[in-house]
């Protein structure tokens, strides 16, 4: 297909971008290689962040040869670079809620078992879906040159496609703005129970002040289990 209309792509644009996959790529990289050589690091949430840092890692990976080789047709790479980068950014997406969804589960409703219950749902989703948007993306010939129309250099939706609107919602925008919906509603939910936790401990400080020794140790058993979520919500953040 011959470029019609296509848009510039500055160099200063490129230098943006790349500079930004350098910085995700490698952030992803340190938190995959610190979970492989620690194992004390291995808990439930660092496994759901580290299947997000695989996602990040592989969309930075190919924007940013989409943004070095800047594509002008329909080539193979374009369109492999395309899928890659469609299925790595849409789920991003959903493991980015999926470890929302978990934190509220685990802290908010108190839940362990519940949250940890999930995480076979959240691969079922964060990967199921993205693959099978993507793979009916490719089949159906939707995924290819843009003409650098809603990206620097790299394929998305073909500029051709009569339907792309409808296609860049499916392949990645409709899912960010749901994240973008969904993960402030679950946060300030978060840091409100914490709030709260932090208030209800603070009322029973004077009493533990007062209290003998027998009395206060099981009193500071009570505030270690309340302040463990707290704990919680700070190291993986």
């Amino acid at each position: 297909m011959a470029p019609v209309n296509e848009t510039e792509v500055l160099v200063s644009e490129q230098v943006l971008v790349l500079f930004s996959c350098a910085l995700s790529f490698l952030g992803s990289s340190l938190i995959i290689l610190t979970f492989i050589v620690w194992s004390d690091l291995r808990t439930t949430p660092r496994k759901l962040l580290v299947y997000l840092s695989v996602s990040d890692w592989l969309s930075a990976v190919s924007y940013a040869f989409g943004v070095c080789k800047v594509f002008h047709t329909n080539s193979v790479e374009c369109v492999v670079q395309g899928a890659i980068s469609t299925f790595a950014n849409t789920s991003s997406f959903f493991w980015t809620v999926a470890i929302a969804v978990y934190l509220y589960v685990f802290i908010v409703r108190s839940s362990q078992r519940l949250a940890d219950g999930l995480v076979l749902l959240f691969h079922l989703v964060s990967w199921g879906v993205p693959l099978a948007i993507t793979i009916a993306a490719v089949c159906l010939n939707k995924i290819g040159y843009d003409a650098s129309e809603v990206s620097v250099g790299w394929c998305w939706v073909r500029i051709d496609a009569p339907d792309r609107v409808l296609w860049m919602l499916l392949t990645g925008k409709i899912w960010e703005f749901l994240a973008y919906l969904t993960l402030p509603v679950l946060y300030i939910l978060i840091k409100r129970h914490i709030y709260i936790a932090h208030a209800a401990l603070s009322e029973y400080r004077p009493i533990l002040a007062n209290r003998p020794p027998s009395h206060s140790l099981s009193s500071m058993a009570d505030v270690k289990l309340t302040l463990i979520p707290i704990k919680s919500v700070s190291v993986i953040m």
